[in-house]
């Protein structure tokens, strides 16, 4: 198995023993895996990545694997968008778009490394329980590494995932009900051994995601934001993002880390009220109601690393209910020409939440990440303008 220089192995979180790169799960004493780095051997300054490739592996002295499997994932816009900052009161308002990586979503960085460490493993199965994004990510991995894949979705996933997952040569089980069904089914319905693309069960997953922090640095010349905005559902993308800062510091190319806001629709928000009532576990959302089916996630797996990594970063959480969120979307969509996806378009309305009521100043410049393909998500936002009389 060939790992980068920096890569010093799995580590458990709680006594630091170290484990494989290919190690998923909890460790022995019961607390999750984090990708560890010799940060003394990296040196990006200077023209260090001149000749990098315009992906998310150019930063691959901070990822684990040497030969990856890839779709050239990584390496997207960061795009000004100053009519919506005006709108909102913005000095300026850039969206990091995710949906032009290969399968429409962030998850494909995470998704990359995950399968590269199944490979790795000789693994002949992966499976996870997914809302629908992943599941198609996973699909399209496993089918360049020539690895059986399952994906268990909840009825309501969008009809587009469910369909390339299968033209990504994945199978795929629809559970009746929600997002816990479909992880409940995995668990009690795939008797086959499978290696594990969970996100947090697999740390590669919010590991290959940090290279968005990578890439916005980056793109303002490794200056930082006022602050960054992400969609929260499961935890894995605020997890990896303030990882992404945090190594930045690490390694010198920055000198702080800038403060991170987690929005959740709020139907469905137990991040949120986790934060209010100054806790550091969740308690399950009992009634989900959002029809951003990404972020319905009443039980985020991720939910303390999540929590942690938010009051790491000096951020907060923010609640914003669906109809402000899809037009927040079809406006992005209007006004900066990107497609926003349902989940996207959370992370727009809570930025303008947020400098309504004075958290983001008229001087602040401001990044919102975009994590899916507003494709993804077509028939909701047409629903949202039909619901208007358009």
């Amino acid at each position: 198995m060939q790992t980068s220089e920096a890569f010093c192995g799995l580590v458990c979180t709680a006594t630091d023993e170290r484990y494989d790169a290919t190690a998923t799960g909890e460790s022995d004493a019961g607390a999750r895996l984090e990708a560890a780095y010799d940060y003394d051997a990296v040196e990006w300054s200077g023209e260090a990545l001149a000749d990098a490739p315009r992906s998310m592996w150019r930063y691959s002295d901070l990822l684990a694997f040497e030969s990856p499997v890839t779709a050239a994932e990584g390496g997207t816009p960061l795009v000004a968008a100053p009519t919506l900052a005006e709108e909102v009161g913005l000095g300026k308002l850039a969206i990091k778009d995710e949906s032009r990586n290969p399968t429409g979503t962030v998850l494909d960085r995470g998704l990359a490394p995950a399968v590269t460490a199944a490979r790795e493993a000789d693994a002949d199965l992966v499976a996870l329980a997914t809302p629908g994004n992943a599941g198609q990510s996973a699909a399209s991995y496993a089918g360049m590494a020539d690895i059986r894949s399952y994906a268990f979705v909840p009825s309501r996933a969008p009809f587009s995932n469910k369909a390339m997952v299968n033209v990504h040569g994945g199978e795929m089980r629809v559970a009746g009900g929600r997002y816990p069904d479909a992880e409940a089914a995995l668990h009690e319905q795939l008797q086959s051994e499978w290696y594990t693309l969970q996100e947090f069960d697999n740390p590669h997953r919010h590991d290959g995601i940090k290279t968005v922090a990578f890439e916005i640095a980056e793109s303002l010349d490794w200056a930082l934001p006022d602050a960054v905005v992400l969609p929260a559902g499961t935890g894995e993308v605020v997890a990896g993002v303030v990882k992404g800062f945090r190594e930045l510091r690490e390694v010198g190319m920055t000198d702080d880390v800038p403060p991170v806001y987690a929005a959740q629709p709020a139907g469905c928000a137990p991040l949120v009220a986790a934060h209010d009532r100054g806790a550091d576990t969740i308690e399950p959302w009992e009634s989900p109601d959002t029809i951003v089916g990404e972020l319905e996630i009443p039980e985020p797996n991720g939910a303390e690393s999540a929590l942690d990594a938010v009051a790491e970063t000096g951020g907060g959480f923010v609640a914003v209910d669906d109809e402000n969120s899809l037009e927040s979307a079809v406006v992005a969509a209007q006004k900066a020409g990107l497609e926003v996806g349902a989940a996207g378009g959370v992370a727009v309305a809570a930025a303008g939440e947020l400098a309504a009521d004075g958290v983001f100043g008229p001087d602040d410049s401001v990044v919102v990440l975009n994590t899916e393909s507003g494709t993804k998500t077509a028939d909701v936002l047409r629903s949202h303008l039909m619901g208007k009389g358009i």
